[in-house]
């Protein structure tokens, strides 16, 4: 038979079928879960109960007439009503054994889906200040944001990976100080040197760079440095472009990329902010008090209102991130999602207000977020908070030196954003089972040395008689497979890329449980085959998901 590789989504759309008949007016959505028990089958749904309402009938009674109205699948084996009217779903054996030839078959397209269908969303990331190296937390919006456009483009979507670079303001102002302080010899031991100024002896780099006339020359951005430590205007520019060059190394060290990059610059430069305030005034819902311009944000749900320009004629720092978004929403994005840390929490609410301010279309809950929190590092039980290169901060180059990529991906990623992240260098790098990246790539690892042992050709494994995987272990080892396609989808529908790791991880806990109990290379043909071919199919899907978190699936260990 040929392979259903998503029995969730196959048996909504039964569902979904078997309501336009039962109760065609109705507009409930069909919700299936997992049993707790296997005796109870292997998906339960509750339309019945959802429609009790609608159709002001007994829920079992509801059952039985979207049971008889479910269309014929060859992957049911058959449909109970349990309780009050929960209807228990059981698919046969062959349709899961059948998962093994689809996932060989489909190999790295197994697990996507078209749920997106092909809409456009925008995924701005990272986003950091050009003012010094990436930091811990910086990397774990990375990990987070790359992996979150990973799974969004799996399940569809069309993903724009956007950095927005913040080249404006009070801390680049800061920034410039600082590095011609540096160029004229002054250093951070010095009494002159500002409170705000930037300590880190990258600043030194910078000002020995912009001193012998280097040049800065990269993807996006050139700068020649005039080595007059006088010319502040030259300094900043230059130091702006070093310091966004070595955040770009970071990134790609840590292997993400952007499509888009966008400064706060041009906001100002092109009249982008001019024209979003004028609008806003044009709205009606701005004022002049204590010379300053308000926004009235309380009209859209705000707990103040707040001011857009201050005193000084200056603008406060929402303003421009008002226009920016603006301009997405121009750009055609009807979807943007920020991920960012938990510290712009606060401007969620004004930066909406702003968008509902201009009145031109924008949805109320329009752009999402995911927000991050606090990155702690331990190393030998105790906390790091500094780098020599940074002066106050642990950089991400820190730790990907320190322990390699593939963990530093995994272990950001690996947490709910919105949960506290302790980092453990010791763990990550011991090559123990306490250690889930080595746990994860050790079982592909085991996979691909059994399978160079047999030697054979991995073609004739997608014709295995599979109808042999029997077991409990087998079993267990199909049921996570086949959940695959369904875990991409959740973790993209709840922007949760940890649910990845979480899987990733429980898939090799099953493998090596299998591995450990079972033999492989055995005598008999048949078996042998259909057992490398379930192995070699679990190493796929091992291949696949640490491909959505960035990272890798080593042969050798």
């Amino acid at each position: 038979m040929s392979a259903v590789l998503n029995f969730k989504s196959h048996l909504t759309e039964l569902f979904a079928q078997a309501q336009r008949v039962v109760a065609p007016d109705s507009s409930v959505e069909i919700l299936l879960e997992r049993p707790k028990q296997s005796a109870h089958g292997d998906y339960a749904c509750n339309l019945a109960m959802q429609l009790t309402k609608v159709m002001r009938k007994p829920p079992r009674e509801i059952a039985q007439a979207l049971i008889a109205a479910l269309p014929a699948s060859a992957v049911v084996e058959k449909v109970e009503i349990a309780g009050a009217g929960f209807i228990n779903v059981f698919i046969t054996t062959a349709a899961k054994q059948a998962v093994v030839g689809g996932v060989l078959q489909a190999a790295t397209a197994y697990g996507r889906s078209t749920v997106g269908a092909g809409r456009k969303v925008g995924v701005e990331f990272v986003s950091a200040n050009p003012t010094g190296p990436l930091h811990v937390g910086h990397g774990r919006g990375a990990a987070v944001g790359d992996c979150l456009c990973s799974l969004l483009d799996a399940a569809g979507w069309d993903v724009t990976r956007e950095f927005y670079y913040n080249d404006a303001g009070v801390q680049i102002d800061n920034l410039t100080l600082s590095v011609q302080l540096r160029c004229k010899g002054i250093t951070p031991d010095d009494p002159a040197w500002p409170d705000a100024g930037y300590r880190g002896d990258y600043i030194a780099d910078v000002a020995r760079a912009y001193l012998a006339k280097e040049k800065v020359d990269s993807d996006d951005q050139h700068a020649q440095a005039s080595g007059d430590p006088e010319d502040a205007e030259a300094i900043r520019h230059f130091a702006v472009a070093y310091l966004r060059r070595e955040q770009d190394l970071d990134l790609k060290a840590f292997g993400v990329h952007f499509d888009v990059f966008s400064l706060e610059s041009s906001l100002y430069t092109g009249g982008k902010v001019k024209a979003t305030v004028a609008a806003l005034v044009a709205s009606g819902h701005t004022y002049e008090q204590d010379d300053a311009l308000w926004l009235r944000t309380t009209d859209f749900g705000d707990d103040k209102d707040r001011v857009m320009r201050k005193t000084d004629g200056g603008y406060t720092y929402f303003v421009p991130d008002v226009a920016y978004h603006n301009e997405k929403w121009q750009r055609g994005f009807k979807r943007v999602i920020n991920e960012q840390g938990a510290d712009h929490h606060s401007t969620i609410t004004r930066v909406r207000a702003g968008l509902q301010a201009l009145d031109v279309g924008i949805p109320k809950g329009w752009p999402e977020y995911v927000l991050h929190q606090m990155v702690t590092v331990l190393k030998d039980g105790a906390e790091v908070k500094i780098s020599k290169r940074a002066g106050s901060y642990v950089t991400l180059r820190d730790l990907i030196e320190e322990v390699g990529c593939d963990a530093t991906r995994y272990f950001l990623a690996a947490r709910h954003p919105d949960t506290q992240l302790v980092f453990d260098i010791d763990l990550a790098k011991s090559k123990s089972n306490e250690n889930p990246v080595y746990y994860i790539q050790y079982a592909h690892a085991r996979i691909h040395t059994v399978l160079s042992q047999w030697a054979g050709e991995l073609e004739l494994l997608k014709h295995a008689d599979v109808s042999l995987l029997d077991s409990e272990y087998e079993t267990t080892l199909l049921q996570k497979l086949i959940d695959y396609p369904q875990a991409i989808e959740t973790a993209a529908q709840d922007l949760a890329p940890h649910q990845i790791a979480f899987y990733l991880k429980d898939l090799a806990a099953d493998f090596h449980s299998y591995y450990n109990a079972s033999r492989f290379l055995v005598d008999d043909e048949k078996l042998k085959l259909a057992r490398l071919a379930l192995i070699a199919a679990t190493a796929q899907v091992m291949r696949n998901g640490l491909a959505l978190l960035g990272v890798s699936a080593p042969q050798h260990m």
